[in-house]
């Protein structure tokens, strides 16, 4: 089986960051990686795998080679989404529906009459323990649009009201809740139930929900599998990117700067000075220039689907990269056989900003942004080339294996 066809499969099973992480953890125990659990203590030995998961929604793995630094990617495992909120059933008209509240910037129109599941994860009593459990629904749901009689300036003036317009509807009449009473509590999601599939004239697009940021996320966990134990290799998958990372599984939270102190400890490195010797890729999906409106796009960099990873940038740094990090990404991808392309958003639009900025304020290390072309960003379907799939893994394969000194003299080796 490909690479695609193992992410196809692979992003349609992983409908929650619990899901997610569910998946990429029997990957590295597929291959061999030892779990730590950060309640335990650590003795790490040299040259050997290892993952921690926290919160069951964020997860990192790193090797233990004899490198000065860590070479980390971080990527993320949440997308917009519904959340259902506490009580949720309300009748009208016969027709039970979901109270729900927004997870991020959703592109919120296009959740309407698509197929949809509930998913997540609860938490119930087994004789003096509690236990949380995954979930995902049999049946699917819909959130039903007005009809154009009902609404006539749906075409031209619709504004998506999140309380009124977004309640999927469950079921006819009197029925089973959709909380179980054995549930003692719930984060329950309503998420995209689209399959995963390839479009154009010769399959040279994906399409898929969660595409941002699932696709850099398995790819840097393919790429940590593949990654020689002889190098600090690291792989952080962090939570809540969508709603700013300040939580405790979120690049803004302590999981990847105590993770790197423990390894550090554990292997006798002193933590400063191998964060001085460290290099983050933080990777996160770009815009690519979108067909029918390419003016949205930067004038003189523009982002082309199927033309290589985008290298990210931004003078306010709501992007890591400058001109030395930026330089020896480029290398690595050259040296990889990988094409980049350069990122600006239009300087009269606004930039969001994603993990590489959020996360150094715990750890503080060199760090390029990066991220695969894409279309329709925060839709409930969302389109990139088949092709950046596979790319976005060779470049963080390359990384993986790359030796960066930084003697702070001027020169940067590459090796």
């Amino acid at each position: 089986m490909s690479y695609l066809e193992r992410f196809m499969a692979d992003v349609e099973c992983s409908v929650t960051p619990y899901h997610a992480v569910e998946t990429i953890k029997n990957k590295f125990l597929s291959a061999d990686f030892v779990e730590l659990k950060e309640s335990e203590t650590w003795n790490l030995e040299r040259n050997k795998k290892y993952f921690a998961v926290r919160n069951g929604s964020a997860v990192i793995a790193f090797t233990t080679g004899s490198a000065c630094g860590f070479n980390i990617v971080a990527a993320h495992t949440d997308s917009p989404c519904l959340k259902v909120k506490k009580n949720p059933e309300i009748t009208t008209g016969g027709v039970r529906k979901l109270n729900v509240e927004t997870y991020g910037g959703g592109l919120w129109y296009t959740w309407f009459d698509r197929p949809l599941k509930l998913a997540g994860r609860y938490v119930e009593k087994n004789g003096d323990e509690l236990r949380v459990k995954l979930f995902k629904s049999e049946r699917s749901f819909v959130v039903p649009s007005v009809a154009i009689h009902f609404n006539r300036e749906a075409n031209t003036s619709f504004a998506v009201n999140s309380q009124i317009d977004l309640m999927p509807v469950v079921g006819l009449g009197a029925g089973e809740s959709v909380i179980k009473e054995s549930w003692l509590d719930e984060d329950l999601f309503v998420v995209s139930d689209e399959k995963p599939f390839l479009a154009g004239e010769k399959g040279e697009f994906l399409v898929s929900p969660r595409l941002d940021d699932l696709a850099s996320a398995f790819a840097a966990a393919e790429a940590v599998i593949n990654a020689p134990a002889d190098g600090l290799s690291v792989c952080f998958l962090a939570d809540n990117e969508e709603v700013g990372s300040s939580t405790k599984q979120g690049a803004g939270g302590t999981f990847l700067k105590s993770t790197l102190k423990r390894i550090a400890c554990s292997l006798g490195m002193d933590f400063d000075t191998a964060l001085a010797s460290s290099f983050m890729v933080s990777a996160d999906n770009a815009h690519a220039v979108h067909p029918n409106h390419p003016e949205k796009s930067d004038p003189t960099n523009s982002v082309i689907l199927g033309e290589g990873v985008v290298v990210k940038h931004h003078a306010n740094q709501n992007y890591t990269t400058d001109a030395v990090s930026s330089a020896v990404i480029k290398q690595i991808a050259e040296k990889a056989g990988i094409k980049t392309q350069d990122f600006f958003m239009r300087s009269d639009l606004r930039c969001g900003s994603t993990l590489g900025a959020i996360s150094s304020t715990q750890v503080s290390v060199k760090s390029v942004d990066v991220g695969i072309a894409q279309l329709a960003m925060h839709s409930a379907v969302e389109t990139v080339a088949a092709s950046d799939l596979e790319a976005a893994v060779k470049l963080f394969e390359g990384f993986f294996k790359a030796k960066i000194q930084f003697p702070e003299d001027g020169r940067i080796i590459l090796k």
